[in-house]
């Protein structure tokens, strides 16, 4: 299919549809519709005049920072994803603050089940999980994204959790858990129930594997109770909710403050190994 010029900064998310060619009432989406398939064409999210303030107003240097979204959809792209356009807020505010930001699917990879670094050393005929694995360990900030299904975080968001947990032992260059000195949050889309129990579940999976959690970490989006549009459905609201906006940028700016890094000193592994116990009280002296 050819784009035109003017489409050079979108990208095609297909979907079922007729054949005609509209504005949705989101500025930032063109819809194509060929017999069979309709193409979303999305630049990144313009931001309101309020985080664009936010951005301006910085006197902050994120420029050596990286951050990773995994948009735990089950849609394989370029399927259109409720979930990326919630990204698509907090990508935009940091890009702007110059942070270089990476967001991908992981169901667009083979992943292999298990909790090693690399199952095909155990057994597993193909496992693309390191080729994430490398963009996790090369990222300061890790957002998980989910979609809620039946109250639940994706299967995929469970898998990824499975699999960041298979590096949870290695350590760093001084000798911490190899996660310390980064930071976590979530962001959740659904019309259905349950953003506060996949954000509970999510936040407390980072932090135990050794991410630090900054306040107001999450955010979401949750359409009406009941069967209904979904985030980037047209009449659903979503992009304009104040109350999610205001999370999402309360979200990435925490992220983007907290990256700072853990201390060296009282949790290192191998010096508690070698005897070190940090200033933890010894019964016999007391």
């Amino acid at each position: 299919m050819w784009v035109s010029p003017v489409f050079a900064n979108f990208y095609l998310i297909p979907t079922r549809g007729g054949i005609h060619l509209e504005a949705s009432y989101q500025p930032w989406i063109f819809v194509w519709h060929s017999p069979t398939i309709r193409y979303y064409l999305s630049p990144t999210m313009p931001l309101p005049d309020q985080q664009i303030e936010l951005c301006g107003s910085s006197t902050w240097d994120f420029s050596d920072l990286r951050a990773l979204f995994l948009n735990c959809t089950l849609k394989p792209t370029p399927q259109l994803s409720h979930t990326d356009g919630l990204i698509q807020i907090s990508k935009t505010i940091m890009e702007k603050n110059g942070v270089t930001v990476e967001v991908l699917r992981p169901v667009d990879y083979t992943l292999a089940f298990g909790v090693y670094p690399d199952m095909t050393e155990h057994g597993a005929a193909v496992d693309a999980w390191p080729q994430i694995l490398e963009k996790v360990m090369a990222a300061h900030i890790l957002v998980l994204t989910t979609p809620i299904w039946l109250g639940e975080k994706s299967s995929v968001c469970t898998q990824v959790v499975e699999r960041l947990y298979s590096a949870s032992g290695l350590l760093n260059e001084a000798g911490q858990y190899a996660y310390y000195g980064r930071v976590g949050g979530c962001l959740i889309t659904g019309n259905e129930d349950g953003a506060k129990h996949c954000a509970m579940n999510m936040l407390y999976s980072l932090q135990h594997l050794g991410y630090s959690i900054p306040p107001q970490a999450d955010a979401a989006w949750l359409g009406e109770a009941g069967p209904g549009p979904s985030y980037l459905d047209p009449g659903s609201g979503g992009p304009e909710n104040d109350f999610t906006n205001r999370n999402t940028t309360f979200m990435t700016w925490n992220l983007l403050k907290d990256a700072g890094g853990i201390p060296a000193h009282g949790n290192q592994r191998s010096r508690w190994a070698a005897g070190c116990r940090f200033d933890f009280p010894n019964p016999e002296y007391r």
